[in-house]
């Protein structure tokens, strides 16, 4: 692949000049108009005052005048796509960079407190993992990425994608206009509501009502002119009487039509863009080849269709205007709106849900493309599933990919059937809970058939738990022990359920094979990556190591794999009754010159020491 930085470089060099000449121009053709304004009051002189010219010479600086401004909005055209483009490029450096963070999108709405592992992790939010990756212009493509950072992938759809991402990350041209398409307009798509409504049945009557209606307006416009010839009313009033009684019988119909668009026709017009981008590029994966397949089905672009939808909405908007109420009886405005809609929704609304989709997943494939375009140095995981189904991670140099290159210290962490969980110990901000960060991203990131930070990553599929963040809540009246134990309980329900030893002993060997993999679809037959930070801190130590021990056992005997961290010391003990399942692994700190520094590397053993009595004097507090 090419150097990301390099490219992006002269792609922006190259913009940049583009726009300077178009700016150029932009001042000639500026001027050139204000000399043909002069040219053309002069030339009206001559011609009109003095009769020195015959008067049609007039129409020339009229002619030349506008020729100037349809070329002037050309050139005003060309400059704002070369100004997106090249502001595309500096987000693409400020990425590759690491000066990311509060320029995108921070998916703000997919937050969710429940989520078991979201919001631990950084998923969303400014400066998280969904803002540095997300470059989708539309809602669905946004939808779609989050769903795939917040729940596992099957491991053939992960397999597929990496496909799908290897073809993609090259198309940089695809990846500019998709970007830049449409920058100006200002988007107002909900996709499940604009779905929900093309999927409608009908409301509004059938073709017989339509035309009367039309029959009404043309009627009402005859009779208007009759009027002004002939100053006879009664014609006006007897057709604005039926309309009157007409209209009314069709208002709930209507409203309910032109009312269930939740949309606006900008947003409309940038699906179109993106739509007929997509139906020009050439594919090479079957997948992709059968998008293009779909939306080019019948002879009819989806991107047509949505236009057509998108004039409709224009005139829907307009019915709440000073225009739209004065032709509203006598045209019947918001019936004939109305019937428009559901023209199209009979014609076209099957096909809706289908472009909404493969919008959806081309957006967030080029997200992960750009992403993996731009980090050429990291891979994609493998992706294992030995016959016996044993869980594994096994990590080499991990980095976190929110964290800039220049800081990111790598560790490599290994969880197998001989050490199934890591107990790590060590001082206060030695690097305990990024390590747990670190592993979590880089299997959600894996989860979702995206590169990985790290020198290579293998691992078989995984269900992601986490318990980093917990606080008490007021409101509902926990303290943030119980919050804690809640949210264990739920990270509890992704395990494998246990083999029932009655099972077992009767020879129930069906039973006990549906409880091992219960499906072989969804999520409950992968195992459980766990990462708790501080495990049951909310408690005295004595129950502690107790509660801590009986958790990490259950976990063991569902399959599950993981880290937990503490500082208290006290808890490393629990090793000697896990057996060699576990293993204690520690981070390190030193005090140089007054100063507390870490090496944020992971090490064998137990720590030996702690900082809390070093911290406390480093900030002034007597001891």
């Amino acid at each position: 692949m090419s150097d990301p930085r390099i490219e992006y470089t002269k792609r922006l060099e190259n913009y940049q000049q583009i726009v300077a000449a178009k700016n150029r121009l932009h001042i000639q053709v500026g001027n050139a108009k204000l000399a043909v304004v002069v040219a053309g009051l002069v030339l009206a002189w001559f011609c009109l005052h003095k009769d020195a010219l015959p008067s049609y010479w007039v129409a020339v600086p009229i002619v030349l005048y506008l020729a100037l401004a349809f070329s002037h909005e050309r050139i005003l055209r060309a400059r704002s796509r070369a100004e997106s483009a090249a502001a595309f490029y500096r987000r693409g450096i400020a990425r590759v960079e690491d000066r990311w963070a509060g320029t995108g999108q921070a998916g703000e709405r997919f937050r969710d407190p429940q989520h078991v592992y979201a919001d631990d992790l950084d998923l969303f939010g400014r400066g998280c993992l969904f803002e540095l990756l997300s470059t989708a212009r539309l809602p669905m493509g946004e939808n779609q990425l989050a769903k795939w950072l917040c729940a596992p992938s099957s491991k053939a759809a992960i397999l597929e994608r990496q496909g799908l991402l290897v073809e993609l990350r090259e198309k940089l041209d695809l990846h500019r206009d998709l970007a830049v398409i449409g920058d100006e307009l200002r988007a107002r798509l909900n996709p499940e509501s604009l779905t929900g409504w093309a999927e409608t049945g009908r409301v509004m009557p059938g073709v017989a009502t339509r035309v009367v209606a039309i029959v009404l307006a043309l009627a009402a416009v005859t009779a208007i002119v009759f009027y002004l010839a002939t100053l006879t009313y009664w014609p006006i009033l007897i057709v604005l009487m039926i309309e009157v009684f007409f209209r009314r019988s069709l208002r709930r119909q209507a409203h309910a039509v032109i009312e269930g668009i939740s949309c606006n026709a900008e947003g409309l017009l940038l699906f179109a863009d993106i739509l007929q981008r997509l139906e020009r590029e050439p594919f090479a994966s079957p997948r992709l080849q059968r998008f293009a397949a779909e939306l080019s089905r019948d002879g009819q672009p989806a991107s047509q269709f949505i236009r057509k939808l998108a004039r409709i909405v224009y005139w829907i908007d307009a019915h709440h205007s000073l225009l739209g109420h004065l032709v509203e009886l006598p045209l019947l405005y918001t019936a004939q709106v109305a019937f428009a809609a559901e023209s199209w929704r009979q014609r076209y609304g099957a096909r809706m849900r289908a472009s909404v989709e493969i919008v959806g997943e081309i957006e967030a494939l080029i997200s992960l493309a750009t992403y993996s375009y731009e980090h050429p140095a990291d891979p994609f995981p493998e992706i294992v599933e030995p016959p016996d189904s044993p869980a594994l991670f096994d990590g080499q140099e991990l980095g976190h990919p929110l964290i800039a290159e220049a800081k990111c210290v790598r560790n490599s962490v290994r969880l197998d059937q001989e050490t199934r969980v890591l107990l790590v110990s060590g001082s206060n901000m030695s690097g305990k809970s990024t390590l747990l960060r670190v592993v979590g991203i880089n299997t959600v990131l894996a989860m979702a058939g995206a590169p990985v930070r790290a020198k290579a990553l293998r691992l078989t599929p995984l269900n992601v738990g986490t318990r980093i963040h917990s606080t008490d809540s007021l409101q509902e009246g926990r303290s943030t022990f119980y919050t804690e134990i809640l949210h264990i309980r739920r990270v509890f329900d992704l395990t494998v359920p246990m083999v029932a030893k009655a099972d077992v002993a009767n020879g129930d060997l069906a039973k006990v094979e549906a409880n091992l993999t219960k499906g072989k679809s969804g999520n409950e037959n992968r195992a459980l990556l766990f990462l708790f930070d501080e495990l049951l801190e909310g408690t005295n130590s004595k129950d502690r190591r107790i509660g801590a021990e009986s958790l990490i056992r259950g976990l063991l005997q569902r399959r599950a794999i993981g880290i937990v961290t503490t500082h208290d010391l006290a808890l490393t003990e629990i090793t000697a009754a896990l057996g060699n399942s576990i293993r204690n692994v520690h981070f390190e700190d030193q005090v140089e010159d007054g100063k507390m520094r870490f090496d944020y590397k992971l090490r064998d053993g137990v720590v030996t020491k702690s900082n809390a009595i070093a911290l406390m004097r480093l900030i002034g507090l007597e001891m």
